[in-house]
């Protein structure tokens, strides 16, 4: 299969597949209605990071107990992470998708770039075995495994914290537009709270649109 997509993924991730159709159902999402897409590589990608990332963290921190492994373990294997990995090496440009998904920014989706690089971590594994998926998987991470200690605040839950500490009632959202097809939805969300005046963002899952819509409201607060 000589597809020069397939081939600067392999570049990127540093493997060579010995049976191509593993990494096609790794990068096809379900909007092209294929056969095959990437989900169930996704959940098994999710547990071979998951043992090989707590697997080089017993190795490196020696004396740390389980509790500060388990904080550093959930920063690495998080989607924010996985996604800052797969926007560093521009995975959401080989990722096969619909016309209509594409368009609508679905290359650029959080969750899809974080899904596909669990997939193709499990494509890894089903065709190279668990060395391969391994080093794979120290590469890419490198010395993000040695400094990333624990996992960021999610900006939801700082905003609430903010306004706890203060008295205030608790931050509101509200979905005010849902548009565009199922399979390629883009919500926008207000946000409220005491004493401020409202903000709204836009995302593609209404999750993404609360992290914006918090994420612009803790910048307003803090300046």
């Amino acid at each position: 299969m000589n597809n020069p997509s397939f081939q600067k993924i392999e570049e990127i991730i540093g493997y060579k597949f010995k049976d191509p159709h593993w990494l096609e159902r790794a990068l096809t999402h379900s909007s092209t209605n294929d056969e095959f897409s990437y989900q169930r590589l996704e959940f098994l990608g999710d547990r071979v990071l998951g043992l090989v990332i707590a697997h080089a963290l017993f190795e490196e921190f020696k004396d740390e107990n389980e509790g500060g492994l388990a904080k550093r373990h959930t920063a690495l294997v998080q989607g924010s992470t996985l996604t800052t990995i797969g926007q560093a090496h521009d995975i959401g440009e080989h990722i096969i998708l619909s016309e209509a998904e594409r368009q609508s920014g679905g290359h650029m989706n959080e969750n899809i770039i974080s899904d596909v690089v669990e997939s193709l971590l499990g494509a890894i594994y089903i065709d190279g075995g668990y060395a391969a998926a391994q080093a794979v998987i120290l590469t890419l991470w490198g010395d993000t495994i040695k400094i990333l200690e624990e996992a960021p605040q999610d900006p939801k839950t700082e905003l609430q914290e903010w306004v706890q500490a203060r008295g205030l009632g608790l931050p509101h959202y509200q979905i005010i537009e849902k548009t565009g097809p199922d399979h390629a939805p883009s919500f926008v969300i207000e946000l409220k709270i005491e004493g401020e005046a409202p903000l709204t963002a836009q995302g593609t899952s209404r999750r993404q649109a609360e992290k914006i819509v918090a994420e612009k409201m803790l910048e307003r607060l803090k300046q």
